[in-house]
């Protein structure tokens, strides 16, 4: 062999590295290597058949949690949320709210899901909690027993000006709760994704 057909031989054997040298840094980098068909890939290199292991493990563990997450779903139904607002000294408002606040509880109950109602009264609304003029006292007092889904909150910005203006202290019914302000009440609610109505 002459010099020069040494030097081609070298220099073609050298460019051939320098082409697939990336290739086979990529595919090394990969975890991708070539395998022989007659050996089982999984078997054959021990990262290949850590990284399955991996994944059928995996694969079972979330096989196992689907049907536990379903449970879990079934046990915990839906809960939905109403505010009713009441800022009128009106006996046929406040015996609407009541009828709407009657109807929602028992249209949930039936389809066997959970609510949370709140009738939220401020302004002139809050006679229909006022131990002394409201005229759907005796309402309240049975829905406080039959109809525990419905809470009722009185306004205490309302209550203490009415306080102011009629010098005395403004009794509130025992089912309801005073809460600083009616308005803020409606607003921290609506926030916390409650469904808001006027009746």
């Amino acid at each position: 062999m002459s010099m020069f057909q040494h030097i081609s031989r070298v220099t073609t054997i050298g460019a051939v590295i320098v082409l697939f040298a990336p290739s086979f840094a990529a595919a090394e980098q990969g975890g991708r290597y070539w395998v022989s068909t007659t050996t089982n890939p999984v078997t054959h290199h021990p990262r290949i058949a850590a990284k399955a292991a991996i994944t059928h493990k995996a694969t079972t563990h979330k096989r196992e949690r689907a049907p536990l997450a379903a449970m879990a779903r079934a046990a915990d139904p839906i809960t939905h949320h109403l505010i009713l607002q009441v800022n009128t000294n009106d006996p046929a408002a406040m015996n609407l709210t009541l009828n709407n606040a009657t109807n929602v509880a028992q249209y949930y109950k039936e389809l066997g899901e959970k609510v949370k109602i709140e009738v939220v009264t401020f302004g002139p609304g809050l006679h229909m909690l006022r131990d002394d003029t409201s005229p759907v006292k005796a309402r309240i007092e049975e829905m406080a027993l039959s109809t525990p889904e419905v809470s009722f909150k009185a306004c205490g910005n309302t209550q203490e000006k009415m306080r102011k203006a009629e010098n005395k202290d403004i009794a509130i019914v025992p089912q309801a709760e005073v809460v600083k302000s009616g308005v803020v009440r409606v607003i921290e609610l609506q926030e916390k994704a409650w469904s808001y109505v006027k009746p």
